[in-house]
């Protein structure tokens, strides 16, 4: 089990820094008359004198694949830098390749599951992904238990921990694959992996799950062992537009470009009419419609989260 004491100023520290992962932007567009800008709004946070765990039972987490290395773009979402937790600065590495590092690593779960990560993905701690103070999000990890040899590939997609000599903050499955989820921490290694550096990795198949795991009950496999989920109602805001002809005519160039539905809303308190693009499947999607958009000339769409009654 985590160390529960030091797992409750972690999760003040990481409230903290989720207040530091996006930057409040406008999208501009031409013929657009009016604009109005949207903030991030992160959960509420739970109590932090709610103590961490992992699952109530020991499960079986040999199923779960881990990350899969892949060539994702860097985006503003949580890559503030500098930026500044309990009185010391931390600076993002540029260029992480070939980047290794050793120290303690820890675990966290059933207190921040559900909850929203450092770039607004869905943080699951049946997942494969990991919180780092310094690589840029997202970036894969390969991770060794100096104590037995076991490894594991993680993707970066939060900050943290703040804590002591710890390095690296992993999710329980993670933890469970490399064998010191009971422990709460272990001494490891970690490795960068880029996309097509995967020869000395030993895969999920190789991992031997703790205890008896023919009686243990199975972990639920998540959508993506990435950590790609994002929260429901999550739209790309196209650009806003004075006049509902504007609205329409922009909407039409949209749909032209994507298969994704292509919604205009009303702000009646602004006398605006949004043009929106959604609801997004998960973050791969939204980074990269992201880019493509801005590849042809548009400039960034920002993330707005909206419930829409389309009855």
């Amino acid at each position: 089990m985590t160390d529960l004491k030091k797992i409750s100023i972690q999760y003040v520290v990481r409230v903290l820094n989720h207040a530091l992962s996006f930057n409040c932007t406008l999208v501009v567009f031409a013929l657009m008359s009016g604009c109005q800008s949207y903030r991030v709004t992160y959960d509420a946070p739970v109590d932090i004198d709610v103590k961490d765990s992992g699952p109530a039972s020991v499960l079986d987490v040999g199923h779960i694949p881990d990350a899969n290395p892949v060539k994702e773009p860097r985006t503003k979402a949580g890559n503030k830098s500098p930026y500044t937790v309990l009185g010391k600065t931390y600076r993002l590495m540029n260029n992480p390749k070939g980047f290794t590092q050793k120290g303690h690593a820890s675990w966290y779960g059933k207190k921040f599951h559900g909850k929203k990560t450092s770039n607004g993905e869905i943080y699951n701690m049946y997942g494969m992904t990991a919180a780092h103070k310094t690589l840029p999000i997202p970036t894969f990890v390969r991770v060794t238990n100096v104590s037995n040899g076991k490894q594991v590939i993680v993707r970066v997609n939060d900050r943290g921990p703040f804590h002591g000599d710890r390095i690296i903050d992993l999710t329980y499955t993670a933890a469970r694959k490399l064998g010191f989820a009971g422990q709460g921490t272990a001494s490891v290694k970690l490795e960068v992996v880029e996309a097509a550096d995967q020869s000395h990795f030993k895969g999920f198949d190789n991992v031997v799950p703790q205890g008896n795991t023919a009686a243990a009950n199975v972990a639920p496999k998540p959508r993506n062992s990435g950590g790609y989920e994002i929260p429901e109602g999550t739209y790309l805001q196209m650009g806003a537009f004075g006049q509902p002809a504007g609205a329409r005519a922009f909407a039409q160039k949209v749909k032209s470009l994507t298969t994704y539905p292509v919604i205009i809303e009303t702000v009646a308190e602004r006398n605006i009419q949004r043009v929106l693009l959604g609801p997004l499947k998960d973050n791969w999607d939204l980074v990269n419609l992201q880019q493509a958009f801005k590849r042809k000339g548009y400039q960034e769409p920002k993330v707005v989260y909206k419930t829409f009654d389309l009855n």
